[in-house]
Protein backbone atom coordinates (compact mmCIF):
# COMPACT_ATOMS: atom_id res chain seq x y z
CA UNK A 1 0.00 0.00 0.00
CA UNK A 2 1.70 3.18 -1.35
CA UNK A 3 1.17 6.95 0.18
CA UNK A 4 -1.23 7.66 -2.59
CA UNK A 5 -3.65 4.83 -0.28
CA UNK A 6 -3.37 6.63 2.79
CA UNK A 7 -4.53 9.75 1.64
CA UNK A 8 -8.43 11.07 1.56
CA UNK A 9 -10.47 10.81 -2.31
CA UNK A 10 -10.58 15.26 -2.35
CA UNK A 11 -6.79 15.39 -1.74
CA UNK A 12 -5.74 12.95 -4.22
CA UNK A 13 -8.76 14.89 -6.71
CA UNK A 14 -6.34 18.19 -6.13
CA UNK A 15 -3.13 16.18 -6.51
CA UNK A 16 -4.40 14.26 -9.86
CA UNK A 17 -4.35 17.28 -12.46
CA UNK A 18 -0.76 17.33 -11.68
CA UNK A 19 0.12 13.84 -10.63
CA UNK A 20 -1.34 10.88 -13.07
CA UNK A 21 -0.31 8.31 -10.23
CA UNK A 22 -2.95 10.17 -8.01
CA UNK A 23 -5.85 9.73 -10.34
CA UNK A 24 -4.50 6.08 -11.19
CA UNK A 25 -5.66 5.80 -6.95
CA UNK A 26 -8.64 7.29 -7.22
CA UNK A 27 -9.47 4.79 -10.51
CA UNK A 28 -8.31 1.55 -8.32
CA UNK A 29 -10.22 2.72 -5.41
CA UNK A 30 -13.59 3.59 -7.25
CA UNK A 31 -13.87 1.25 -10.56
CA UNK A 32 -15.21 -1.58 -8.54
CA UNK A 33 -18.21 0.20 -7.83
CA UNK A 34 -18.43 1.83 -11.59
CA UNK A 35 -18.41 -0.89 -12.76
CA UNK A 36 -21.11 -3.15 -10.91
CA UNK A 37 -23.10 -0.16 -11.88
CA UNK A 38 -22.89 -0.86 -15.20
CA UNK A 39 -22.81 -4.64 -15.24
CA UNK A 40 -26.09 -4.13 -13.35
CA UNK A 41 -27.44 -2.41 -16.00
CA UNK A 42 -26.51 -3.61 -19.08
CA UNK A 43 -25.55 -7.18 -17.76
CA UNK A 44 -22.50 -6.73 -20.68
CA UNK A 45 -18.84 -7.21 -19.76
CA UNK A 46 -17.82 -5.61 -22.72
CA UNK A 47 -20.39 -2.62 -22.18
CA UNK A 48 -19.72 -1.89 -18.93
CA UNK A 49 -15.75 -1.96 -19.60
CA UNK A 50 -16.62 1.06 -22.41
CA UNK A 51 -18.85 2.42 -20.13
CA UNK A 52 -16.25 2.42 -17.07
CA UNK A 53 -13.82 4.18 -18.87
CA UNK A 54 -15.75 6.65 -20.40
CA UNK A 55 -16.85 7.60 -17.05
CA UNK A 56 -13.47 8.26 -15.93
CA UNK A 57 -11.93 9.57 -18.87
CA UNK A 58 -14.80 12.66 -18.11
CA UNK A 59 -14.17 12.75 -14.50
CA UNK A 60 -10.59 13.10 -15.56
CA UNK A 61 -11.49 15.87 -17.95
CA UNK A 62 -13.96 17.41 -15.11
CA UNK A 63 -12.06 16.81 -11.87
CA UNK A 64 -12.08 20.75 -11.64
CA UNK A 65 -15.96 21.15 -10.92
CA UNK A 66 -15.63 18.43 -8.37
CA UNK A 67 -16.31 19.89 -4.56
CA UNK A 68 -15.99 17.37 -1.61
CA UNK A 69 -18.22 19.99 0.71
CA UNK A 70 -21.10 19.25 -2.16
CA UNK A 71 -20.65 15.44 -1.35
CA UNK A 72 -18.09 12.24 -1.90
CA UNK A 73 -16.48 11.72 -4.85
CA UNK A 74 -18.38 8.73 -5.51
CA UNK A 75 -21.42 10.05 -5.45
CA UNK A 76 -20.37 12.52 -7.84
CA UNK A 77 -18.57 9.48 -10.10
CA UNK A 78 -22.26 7.96 -10.44
CA UNK A 79 -23.46 11.50 -11.26
CA UNK A 80 -21.09 11.03 -13.83
CA UNK A 81 -21.85 7.25 -14.67
CA UNK A 82 -25.55 8.03 -14.88
CA UNK A 83 -24.82 10.44 -17.12
CA UNK A 84 -23.07 8.66 -19.31
CA UNK A 85 -25.51 5.92 -18.89
CA UNK A 86 -28.22 8.24 -20.18
CA UNK A 87 -26.21 9.53 -23.27
CA UNK A 88 -25.14 5.66 -24.29
CA UNK A 89 -29.32 4.70 -23.86
CA UNK A 90 -30.46 7.83 -26.15
CA UNK A 91 -27.96 7.43 -28.87
CA UNK A 92 -28.04 3.20 -28.80
CA UNK A 93 -24.03 3.44 -28.68
CA UNK A 94 -21.14 4.47 -25.97
CA UNK A 95 -19.85 8.20 -26.81
CA UNK A 96 -16.37 8.20 -26.30
CA UNK A 97 -15.99 11.84 -26.68
CA UNK A 98 -14.34 12.51 -23.11
CA UNK A 99 -11.69 9.39 -24.16
CA UNK A 100 -11.14 11.31 -28.11
CA UNK A 101 -11.03 14.45 -26.11
CA UNK A 102 -7.97 13.41 -23.85
CA UNK A 103 -6.37 11.62 -26.39
CA UNK A 104 -7.21 8.01 -25.02
CA UNK A 105 -6.84 5.54 -27.04
CA UNK A 106 -9.90 3.17 -28.04
CA UNK A 107 -10.86 0.47 -24.82
CA UNK A 108 -9.63 -3.15 -26.18
CA UNK A 109 -10.88 -5.86 -23.72
CA UNK A 110 -8.53 -8.55 -23.58
CA UNK A 111 -9.14 -12.21 -21.76
CA UNK A 112 -7.55 -10.71 -18.79
CA UNK A 113 -9.75 -7.50 -18.73
CA UNK A 114 -12.93 -9.70 -18.86
CA UNK A 115 -11.66 -11.86 -16.38
CA UNK A 116 -11.60 -9.04 -13.84
CA UNK A 117 -14.96 -7.71 -15.04
CA UNK A 118 -16.15 -10.98 -14.87
CA UNK A 119 -14.84 -11.33 -11.04
CA UNK A 120 -17.17 -7.76 -10.20
CA UNK A 121 -20.01 -9.53 -11.76
CA UNK A 122 -19.64 -12.20 -9.75
CA UNK A 123 -23.25 -12.46 -9.19
CA UNK A 124 -24.41 -15.62 -10.94
CA UNK A 125 -27.30 -15.28 -12.98
CA UNK A 126 -29.67 -16.34 -10.75
CA UNK A 127 -28.79 -13.70 -8.46
CA UNK A 128 -29.36 -10.74 -11.47
CA UNK A 129 -32.36 -12.69 -12.37
CA UNK A 130 -34.01 -12.42 -8.80
CA UNK A 131 -32.88 -8.75 -8.34
CA UNK A 132 -34.50 -8.02 -11.86
CA UNK A 133 -37.57 -9.36 -10.30
CA UNK A 134 -38.30 -6.91 -7.27
CA UNK A 135 -39.95 -3.91 -7.44
CA UNK A 136 -38.53 -0.78 -9.05
CA UNK A 137 -38.43 0.61 -5.19
CA UNK A 138 -36.64 -2.34 -3.72
CA UNK A 139 -33.96 -3.04 -7.22
CA UNK A 140 -33.25 1.18 -6.91
CA UNK A 141 -32.52 0.42 -2.90
CA UNK A 142 -30.54 -2.85 -3.23
CA UNK A 143 -28.89 -1.98 -6.29
CA UNK A 144 -27.37 1.37 -4.94
CA UNK A 145 -26.24 0.18 -1.92
CA UNK A 146 -24.99 -3.48 -2.86
CA UNK A 147 -23.81 -2.95 -6.13
CA UNK A 148 -23.24 0.74 -6.69
CA UNK A 149 -22.14 0.68 -2.76
CA UNK A 150 -23.31 4.16 -2.20
CA UNK A 151 -24.20 5.43 1.40
CA UNK A 152 -27.65 5.73 2.85
CA UNK A 153 -27.66 9.51 2.73
CA UNK A 154 -26.78 9.80 -0.97
CA UNK A 155 -29.85 7.09 -1.88
CA UNK A 156 -32.20 8.52 0.29
CA UNK A 157 -31.15 11.47 -1.87
CA UNK A 158 -31.39 10.38 -5.42
CA UNK A 159 -34.36 8.34 -4.31
CA UNK A 160 -36.18 11.18 -2.63
CA UNK A 161 -37.13 9.30 0.43
CA UNK A 162 -35.74 9.25 4.37
CA UNK A 163 -32.82 6.92 4.96
CA UNK A 164 -34.71 4.91 7.42
CA UNK A 165 -36.89 4.05 4.46
CA UNK A 166 -33.75 3.22 2.13
CA UNK A 167 -32.96 1.15 5.08
CA UNK A 168 -36.04 -0.64 5.31
CA UNK A 169 -36.26 -1.54 1.11
CA UNK A 170 -32.53 -3.11 1.08
CA UNK A 171 -33.53 -4.86 4.13
CA UNK A 172 -36.95 -6.41 2.58
CA UNK A 173 -34.88 -6.29 -0.89
CA UNK A 174 -32.37 -8.73 0.57
CA UNK A 175 -34.63 -10.69 2.38
CA UNK A 176 -36.66 -11.26 -0.96
CA UNK A 177 -33.56 -12.15 -2.81
CA UNK A 178 -32.76 -14.79 -0.07
CA UNK A 179 -36.57 -16.20 -0.54
CA UNK A 180 -36.11 -16.43 -4.09
CA UNK A 181 -32.43 -18.08 -4.28
CA UNK A 182 -33.31 -20.14 -1.97
CA UNK A 183 -35.77 -21.43 -3.64
CA UNK A 184 -34.32 -21.84 -6.94
CA UNK A 185 -32.18 -25.58 -7.48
Amino acid sequence: MGAADLRPDADLVAAAGTDPDAFGELYRRHERAVLGFFLHWSRSPELAADLTAETFAAALGSLGTYRSERGELRGWLFGIARHVLAQSIARGRVESEARRRLGMPRLLVDDEALERIEAVASLNGSVVEALGELSAPLRAAVGGRVVEEREYRELAQSLACSENVVRQRVRRGLARLRERLEMKP
